[in-house]
């Protein structure tokens, strides 16, 4: 039940930050693909940007 509730939450926070960013560009109509994509990423969010290279993988080539 605790589960439950706390997708309900993650839903409804990423609905309100999503129609407050639309509000705040001046939007005059809902963008509804925006809040679905909103709500998707809430759901099952991107996985994390892969790391650098480790101080034993840089060379003079790849040290930027």
């Amino acid at each position: 039940m605790a589960d439950q509730t706390d997708r309900r939450q993650a839903i409804a926070a990423a609905i309100a930050a999503e129609l407050e960013r639309q509000a705040q560009s001046g939007a005059a109509r809902v963008d509804v693909e925006a809040l679905a994509n909103a709500v998707e990423e809430t759901l099952d969010p991107p996985p994390p940007a892969a790391e650098g290279k480790r101080p034993d993988e840089l060379n003079a080539t790849n040290d930027d």
